[in-house]
């Protein structure tokens, strides 16, 4: 079997055993993070977590009217990560539910103990 086809079929069966797992990307950057998340508005509980399809999920009360559930998010993500509302921005997706953000003065084991935190509660 050319080289090529053995990588790529070692590849495939690597894929095929993490086919059911949760996989949150996270990359430290700058003194920071990139965080890719779904935002839940109008939810009845406000809080951050589980993973679902590689995005940390943001549940916020807010509607999606007027930029209400990007500053709902942005209070959401500075009280779980115990950082200044000004340390996160939101890096694309203003207008969507799925946003990347960028927390300063985090790291990207904090955000995984985060989401492994909801999911052991959830």
């Amino acid at each position: 079997m050319p080289r090529g086809r053995a990588n790529a079929f070692a590849l495939a069966r690597v894929f095929d055993l993490c086919e059911n797992t949760r996989v949150l990307r996270v990359t430290e950057k700058d003194g920071g993070v990139l965080v890719d998340i779904a935002v839940k508005p109008r939810s009845p509980r406000e809080g951050v977590g589980p993973v679902a399809a590689d995005r940390l999920c943001v549940s916020v009360n807010a509607p999606p009217v007027d930029g209400k559930a990007n500053d709902a998010v942005i209070r959401v993500l500075a009280e779980t990560f115990d950082v200044q509302r000004s340390a996160i921005t939101i890096v694309r997706g203003e207008t969507g539910r799925k946003k990347t953000v960028r927390i300063m003065g985090v790291s990207a084991v904090a955000v995984a103990r985060a989401a492994e935190d909801r999911l052991g509660r959830g």
